[in-house]
């Protein structure tokens, strides 16, 4: 269908939605600061260099897959491919500056991931909403040098379809759709699959198709009793969504409802106490984001796995949750613990490829409850809040509880990573 037919006009709806996504975000990223790479075959890497999770349009037309191994890559290498490791310091501040650019163009907003953000548009009815999108981009671009695409609709669903159809056809459509008519509802729906759809997924397509649901406009055509047995008030609001009418507004930042510090190893481990040095690491990093967001735990996960692609070796894997006697954000109560839960799930003779700490029950620091009969050490406090300090500046802690090595420091495989550019002093680029 030709999208790119439709005259631009005003908006008749006082509501309108935008959803504006990063293109490539991370490859885009790269080629922020390395101009020669537009227009060549781009892919970026997982941790430690695993798979492609991140490519170029033109890497997309070399065949190149998402989750494809890092290894297979060598089929397509040649002058014109360019592979990076993932830089997420890079790719953290650019978001960063993405957000904050667009922000500008109107108060409301819901930063969706780290390369989508909505922003809700009311008493906007006067304006051209094609160009106000243009200058967005422009602006974007100008500011931050990403590519950008942008969707607007009378719903967040919908500015997501709007937002698929504009990144479809750049050509036609400059990168922005704007659907604020009927015709244009209907028509998009019609053309989008159904298991694109927004909140759709693998499973749950597979069985509208069997219902001979094939595109998003069909899925509105269902009785609404039919979506609300079958997929529950969820399906219903996001086919109201489809529909046109507003059933999902921009949602508050939320605290995060757990916190995790997990690492795959470079080669699978086997000796205990090298792994509870790990967990002991892990379980001081997740208090120190605690303590940086003011909040506390209740909960202490730790979990083991091996090497699941070595099927010639025996495998195990096991996970175990500590409830905390009270709520903490201290590194030596929650490495305390942690060390608890590895002694039970540890069992010798297994080569581990991952272990991770994960703090739950989260709390922040005004709702904190503590104990009638057992509390922390009032001293601990004090205590992290001058370990904080000290490491702070420092890439590296200088001060470390006694279940951690100093000198071991888990280093991710990451041969082809770019410089920083943006947050680090060394990698600013140089003008002569």
């Amino acid at each position: 269908m030709n999208f790119y037919t439709f005259t631009a006009e005003f908006t008749s709806y006082k509501l309108m939605f935008a959803l504006v996504d990063c293109n490539n975000f991370y490859a885009s990223s790269e080629r922020a600061f390395q101009p020669e790479l537009n227009k060549k075959p781009v892919v970026v890497l997982s941790n430690n260099d695993g798979c492609v999770i991140a490519r170029s349009n033109e890497a997309k037309e070399l065949g190149i897959k998402m989750g494809l191994p890092a290894f297979m890559l060598k089929s397509f290498i040649s002058d014109e491919l360019h592979i990076f490791s993932s830089n997420y310091e890079l790719y953290d501040d650019m978001s960063r500056r993405v957000m904050n650019t667009l922000s500008e163009f109107t108060p409301e907003v819901e930063i969706y991931s780290i390369d989508e953000i909505f922003l809700k548009f009311t008493g906007f009815e006067n304006y051209d909403l094609n160009q106000y999108g243009q200058e967005m981009k422009r602006t974007v671009m100008k500011n931050c040098w990403i590519p950008v695409s942008v969707g607007f609709a009378p719903t967040k669903a919908l500015a997501k379809v709007a937002n698929k159809i504009a990144k479809k056809f750049p050509e036609h459509l400059n990168g922005v759709h704007v659907i604020d008519t009927e015709e244009k509802r209907i028509k998009a729906l019609k053309w989008f699959p159904i298991e694109d759809v927004w909140g759709i997924g693998r499973q749950l397509s597979l069985k509208l198709s069997g219902w001979g649901i094939r595109s998003a406009y069909d899925f509105t055509q269902l009785p609404d009793y039919t979506v609300q047995k079958e997929l529950s008030i969820v399906g219903l609001r996001l086919k109201k969504e489809l529909s046109g009418l507003n059933y999902l507004d921009l949602e508050e930042t939320q605290r995060k409802k757990a916190i995790a510090t997990t690492r795959s190893f470079a080669r699978d481990e086997y000796i205990y106490d090298n792994l509870m040095e790990r967990v002991s690491t892990f379980a001081t990093r997740c208090a120190e984001k605690l303590r940086k967001e003011k909040s506390y735990c209740s909960k202490v996960e730790v979990f083991l796995i091996t090497n699941r692609y070595k099927e010639n070796e025996p495998q195990y894997g096991n996970k175990v949750i500590i409830n905390l006697p009270f709520p903490s954000n201290s590194s030596i109560t929650i490495t305390k613990y942690a060390r608890k839960a590895l002694y039970i799930i540890y069992k010798q003779g297994y080569g581990y490829k991952k272990t991770g700490v994960v703090v739950h029950g989260i709390t922040p620091e005004p709702y904190r409850q503590g104990n009638l009969f057992l509390n922390e050490d009032h001293r601990h406090e004090k205590l992290m809040k001058v370990m904080d300090s000290l490491n702070v500046s420092k890439s590296d802690p200088v001060i470390a509880l006694a279940s951690q090595d100093l000198k071991k420091r888990e280093k991710m495989l990451r041969e082809k990573l770019s410089q920083c550019y943006t947050t680090k002093w060394n990698d600013l680029i140089l003008i002569s």
